[in-house]
């Protein structure tokens, strides 16, 4: 595809929920019908993953930026992407009609900067062979990400896992919860050191802990400290979350309640990574 059609092109990916395969299939025509027939698209089509059955792509070709953004305050496709994430777990794949130079239009999640929204190192590493290697990544780009355990149970595990943090020095005591997109969980704690720089935190224990037991698909990360505010990552926790598990969810919460949700880009948004290393 040229350059020029390569920034009007959008892709989401959805899971479907179990049994609710043939709502998604009407919602899905209805909707890529209605995209077509207003012109906002030039082609819309629904695609299977024959993988994994229960997934589909969403290909919408825009006829411009300008029409993807009128698509967007359309009340009859707002409403039928909302049937969309009823029915399943829908995750935007592709964004390439909203690209924008940084500083231009609205600072909503993603605008400034669209990154491709691909998980983990492969959304970083420019790959253009065929070995066995370059397989693997695609088949880790494609994967679907698992719905995975109410947000609830994942807080649940940070919060434990805070009650085994080392915070002699600075009793700041927080806890990690990280879910692959399997469904595993791997916690982690803060573990300070006399020297202070030594000091590890909660987030980064939590993915090397799961890198280590051959983890390499991340989902999210719930983030538990005993604070009334959000207590968001550090500097170098966005960076070695975002290195190893691109832009995941991240939720934030108290000993009580939830205080914030965000996904790394807001939290990282002009991040250093492999893509910025000359070969």
């Amino acid at each position: 595809m040229a350059v020029s059609d390569e920034t009007r092109l959008s892709v989401l990916i959805v899971n479907v929920n179990p049994g609710s395969e043939q709502e998604f299939l009407t919602l899905a025509a209805r909707l890529n019908a209605t995209l077509e027939r207003r012109e906002y698209c030039v082609q819309a089509q629904a695609i299977r993953d024959e993988r994994v059955r229960s997934c589909f792509y969403l290909v919408w070709q825009w006829i411009s930026p300008g029409t993807a953004s009128q698509s967007d305050d359309d009340g009859e496709v707002r409403e039928l992407t909302d049937g969309l994430r009823r029915v399943g777990l829908v995750t935007q794949a592709v964004d390439g009609a909203r690209l924008r130079k940084p500083g231009e239009g609205d600072r909503d999640r993603g605008v400034a900067v669209q990154w491709d929204r691909r998980g983990g190192t492969d959304r970083r590493v420019k790959r253009s062979g065929t070995g066995p290697e370059d397989r693997r990544l695609t088949e880790r780009r494609l994967a679907p990400r698992r719905r995975g355990e109410p947000a609830a149970d994942l807080v649940g595990a940070a919060r434990r896992a805070r009650d085994q943090a080392e915070a002699r020095f600075s009793h700041f005591k927080v806890g990690a919860a990280l879910e692959t997109t399997e469904g595993a969980i791997v916690t982690g704690c803060n573990i300070e050191n006399a020297t202070y720089g030594l000091t590890i935190c909660a987030e980064r224990v939590a993915m090397f802990k799961a890198l280590s037991e051959g983890h390499r698909d991340f989902a999210r990360i719930a983030i538990v400290a005993d604070t009334e505010s959000p207590t968001p990552p550090c500097g170098a926790c966005r960076q070695i979350l975002w290195e190893f598990g691109g832009n995941l969810e991240v939720r934030l919460a108290s000993l009580t309640a939830e205080t914030g949700a965000y996904y790394l880009e807001d939290l990282l948004p002009l991040p250093f990574d492999a893509r910025l290393l000359k070969p």
